[in-house]
């Protein structure tokens, strides 16, 4: 499985400190410059992301071009955008996004789009996490991370919490 990775995303997982989830899950992950410029500008500017590292085992890989689609849209940062130009173009299995404007043009090019809480029900299904209720505090407290109620108790219903 080949799974391109936007920023919140990875940004997320480590400041939960359960990035090597992605790994297990996924095999092989690429992400563009833009999303590691992203990743490291949120570590060096953010109190809430002080000191984090983008993982090594995320490969690093520049899309050969981006679509005027994709360029022109106004509601994409240049992570998003190249995130997907580079999921399209090597037709990745996956992409894993947050944001819902990235989402939403991930379907439009027929790309299956994984967010956090998706990957950390995945993670919860493998045992690579043993509950998720402290994980969501976590990631609501520590990395700002909005839920609506309704949705993380959906979330906790289907990891069977």
């Amino acid at each position: 499985m080949i799974v391109v990775a936007d920023t919140s995303s990875v940004l997320n997982l480590c400041c939960l400190r359960h990035e090597h989830v992605l790994q297990e899950l996924f095999g092989k992950l690429l992400a563009p410059p833009a999303v590691w410029d992203e990743f490291q500008k949120l570590a060096g500017s953010d109190p809430r992301f002080a000191g984090l590292a983008f993982p090594a085992f995320i490969e690093i890989v520049a899309p050969s071009r981006v679509p005027p689609t994709l360029a022109g849209n106004e509601r994409l940062h240049s992570g998003e955008v190249n995130a997907l130009a580079l999921a399209s173009e090597i037709k990745a299995d996956a992409i894993l996004m947050d944001e819902r404007a990235g989402r939403t043009e991930a379907k439009a090019l027929g790309i299956p789009a994984i967010g956090i809480l998706g990957i950390l029900i995945r993670a919860k299904e493998l045992s690579l996490v043993p509950e998720l209720a402290p994980l969501l505090d976590q990631l609501q407290s520590r990395a700002g991370f909005w839920i609506a109620e309704s949705l993380r108790e959906r979330v906790l219903k289907l990891a069977g919490e």
